[in-house]
């Protein structure tokens, strides 16, 4: 048996492709695009050959946008998390992690993983 195929959706889940044979899709075509459209992407086969992929327009604008890099957006943003690094504040706080004994460092590794996701990326 192939192995499996994996990709990440747009939401930045990994997920295995089921593998659906063309048939499956001919006889039921709307549960596949359900399936699809819910972030379950699938590998269409036909003689257990990979022919098609239907994945939810969400995860085709991801791979559209992945693929057409806007560099100069890249750079801006290079730029402002650079300018961020010069400030006295973040300085400081370079300082201190530096300084800091391997147990506070535990500690503090403790406490951000215990923060939920989003409050883990605003700080």
């Amino acid at each position: 048996m192939p192995a499996p195929l994996k990709f990440r959706t747009a939401r930045g889940e990994v997920v295995s492709l089921e593998r659906v044979p063309a048939s499956r899709l001919k006889n039921a075509p709307g549960a596949i695009v359900d399936q699809a459209a819910a972030g379950r992407p699938v590998v269409i086969t036909r003689h257990d050959a990979p022919r098609a992929v239907i994945l939810s327009f969400e995860d085709f604008e991801g791979l559209a946008r992945a693929s057409d890099p806007a560099l100069g957006h890249l750079e801006a943003r290079f730029d402002e998390l650079l300018a961020d690094m010069q400030k006295p504040e973040a300085k400081r706080a370079v300082r201190k992690a530096l300084d800091a004994t391997p147990e506070a460092l535990g500690r503090a590794a403790v406490a951000a993983a215990r923060k939920p996701r989003k409050a883990r990326r605003a700080g």
